[in-house]
């Protein structure tokens, strides 16, 4: 179990969900973590706008299937917002639609309910930290999807957006595609991790997307892995 570190503040989470007994199951699974705070819960996606704007969470868990506004267009709206919290959708539906749609609707992470309790809470804090967290199921779709027979018109919308890179932001984005961390790019690349940082904020900027997944997403859709 991690522990809060003197002076940091715990990560403060929100469960969209439309099953009381779920949202009851994550919050104790998560609440029992001493760096994670669960600040609030909604029934479904229609309140997920209040919410963040009442509790400022920095992860939301979010349920795909509810009755008003389902997760995908929740999502969406949440991550429009200034400076929006990371989201997790968390279902129990792993169909490939649902999984693209997520990630291109600007979740950090798809994870099915299923999924062991221990990996639930690294996943928030892993994407609390800005990274991305998929399941190997989500994984081996990322890499099929590029098969399908709307592959070809994807492709080249992708590419022709890719031409607004530099070549260095250009090879930054294909190792975002290979599911690389900071870290492990300015290795490679031979860059300082302050500029590897300044490289991804710049290419999401050129590209209109927000997170490091909807990058991967391009690259992959671009055939460039």
């Amino acid at each position: 179990m991690a522990e809060l570190i003197p002076g940091a503040r715990p990560i403060r989470l929100a469960i969209v969900d439309d099953d009381p007994l779920v949202r009851a199951g994550l919050r104790i699974l998560l609440g029992g973590s001493p760096d994670i705070e669960v600040v609030a819960e909604a029934g479904d996606g229609a309140d997920a706008a209040a919410l963040a704007d009442a509790h400022w969470p920095d992860v939301v868990l979010m349920d795909i299937r509810m009755p008003k506004v389902d997760g995908l267009v929740a999502t969406r709206r949440l991550r429009s917002r200034p400076e929006p919290p990371q989201v997790i959708v968390l279902t129990t539906f792993n169909a490939d639609e649902h999984v693209l749609d997520a990630l291109r609707a600007g979740a950090s992470g798809f994870l099915l309910k299923d999924t062991p309790p221990r990996d639930i809470i690294t996943a928030v804090r892993t994407v609390a930290g800005g990274a991305a967290t998929l399941s190997p199921t989500v994984i081996r779709q990322l890499i099929d999807h590029v098969a399908d027979p709307a592959a070809g018109p994807r492709r080249d919308r992708a590419r022709a957006r890719l031409t607004a890179l530099t070549d260095r932001e250009r090879e930054v984005a294909v190792a975002l595609g290979r599911g690389w961390s900071n870290a492990e790019i300015a290795t490679d690349l031979t860059m300082s991790l302050p500029t590897v940082k300044g490289h991804v904020s710049r290419l999401l900027a050129k590209l209109d997307l927000n997170n490091r997944v909807q990058v991967a997403l391009l690259v992959h859709d671009a055939e460039l892995l």
